[in-house]
């Protein structure tokens, strides 16, 4: 029997005024709802089912086996095709949008379908931004149970400001419960962030992305230089699913991925936003009250978050689908699959090899102290003090009895660094005294010119 299928698509939205009533329910986060959608094939094409088909019965008749095969009977059946978009060339065309053409871009394709993840710190901008928009929109919000004070309070302050309420997602009381009894309340600080962080953040996440086909979030490329300079202002999540379930089900925006933290801040200012306290204090990044801190001058904003890790790890799993490794193991090689230039380049600054730092080490009598940074290229809180280590060797060139040096302590020369030379993470400050061959780890975390000069003073 030969069937002739029509298929045909059609624009025009379904008006929630043709179903029930009792299916008018606003959707939660994180809840389940049945889909609106049928699958066709395994090319994943979504059949609109607010669209009645329309199929012509079968003339059915004694006939012969022969004639049946011949028949000329027809099936039409008319279905909507919903066509797959290309995020990839979305992005290419909004990249030079401003942060509100973004915003009503996503709310508009995405309606009640997206929602702003909101995190208390200065991505409260993308509330702002929603609000000019003018259309409706959703916040939610991860409540770890070890947020600061100050944070719980701008959420109230939010709410009442835009009069909206942000839908909260709270970990799962059993997992944190057996993860406290077994470790205690601060085992991140001795085997890393990344257990708590899944348990408190990340599963919770995954709950609320599991009710929406979008979300919007406040990542900005100048915010982590190692894990976030190459985010598009909009993606196929490579993490997270949405509402129908496997890869490619969800979408994530970035409408300030382009934006420097100072614009940011400024139009939070210009419009008179509410802002968490902390900022006043120092706070830049800002996340659960054990693992933030202010930053100090000359320090990177990301620098305040989980300052006991290495830069690379200092992702909680939120935003994990921004990490990528190099190909051949050599963390160092490249970032995001572009090759980072070194630093530390005045003329004034000694390159060391793993020979050189080593003969270093066996000097017992040395002619003059030297200052040694251990670094890696793609660190962005080495990157944040290279001015200041450069100043530095340009201010004590010729006489003043103190050499200036760098080694680069990644890849290979990790573990050497780590059991020698008392790596624990980027940036490491040694100082070589005259007469001494252990070196003495500088502990502070203010890597100003005046700060590491006044240091050489006391012990070189």
């Amino acid at each position: 029997m030969a069937l002739a299928i029509n298929v045909s698509s059609s624009s025009s939205p379904i008006s929630t005024s043709s179903f029930p009533s009792s299916d008018l329910k606003t959707p939660q986060i994180g809840s389940l709802r049945l889909s609106d959608r049928i699958n066709v094939s395994s090319a994943s094409m979504s059949l609109s089912s607010g669209k009645r088909s329309s199929v012509k019965s079968l003339n059915v008749q004694s006939i012969t086996k022969e004639a049946m095969v011949a028949s000329e009977v027809t099936t039409e059946k008319e279905v909507d095709v919903v066509e797959v978009e290309d995020f990839e060339e979305l992005a290419k065309k909004l990249e030079t949008a401003s942060p509100l053409e973004i915003m009503d871009k996503a709310l508009e394709k995405f309606g009640n379908d997206i929602a702003i993840a909101f995190s208390g710190a200065e991505d409260v901008a993308l509330i702002e931004y929603a609000h000019l928009t003018g259309r409706p929109y959703r916040v939610f919000s991860l409540d770890t149970g070890r947020l600061n004070p100050e944070t719980y309070r701008l959420f109230d302050t939010v709410e009442k400001h835009y009069g909206i309420r942000i839908e909260y997602m709270f970990p799962d009381a059993v997992e944190v419960q057996a993860l406290v009894r077994n470790k205690g309340l601060f085992s991140f600080y001795e085997d890393g962030h990344q257990e708590c962080c899944r348990i408190r953040k990340v599963r919770p996440l995954r709950r609320a992305l599991k009710g929406l086909r979008a979300w919007i979030t406040g990542q900005r490329k100048d915010q982590s230089p190692g894990t976030r300079s190459e985010i598009p202002v909009v993606q196929v999540d490579p993490v997270f699913e949405g509402l129908e379930g496997g890869a490619g089900s969800l979408v994530k925006w970035n409408p300030v991925a382009n934006v420097e933290g100072n614009d940011v801040w400024s139009f939070l200012r210009t419009m008179d936003v509410p802002v968490n306290t902390l900022h006043a204090a120092g706070y830049v990044s800002i996340g659960c009250e054990p693992c933030t801190r202010a930053v100090l001058p000359g320090q990177h904003e990301r620098e305040g978050r989980w300052w006991w890790e290495d830069a690379k790890a200092k992702e909680c799993g939120l935003h994990k689908g921004n990490i990528k490794e190099s190909s051949n193991g050599d963390e160092a090689a490249n970032v995001n699959g572009t090759t980072v230039e070194d630093i530390f380049r005045s003329e004034n600054v000694v390159s060391l090899s793993r020979q050189g730092i080593e003969n270093l080490m066996k000097l017992e009598n040395r002619k003059e102290a030297w200052i040694v940074v251990l670094y890696a290229p793609w660190c962005p809180f080495c990157q944040a003090m290279e001015a200041s280590f450069d100043e530095l060797a340009d201010k004590l060139r010729g006489g003043d009895g103190v050499k200036v040096a760098k080694f680069r302590a990644d890849g290979d020369q990790k573990e050497f660094a780590k059991s020698e030379l008392q790596l624990g993470s980027f940036p490491t400050i040694l100082v070589f005294p005259k007469n001494s061959s252990r070196p003495i780890k500088y502990p502070s975390e203010k890597r100003d010119v005046d700060s590491l000069t006044s240091f050489l003073n006391l012990v070189r």
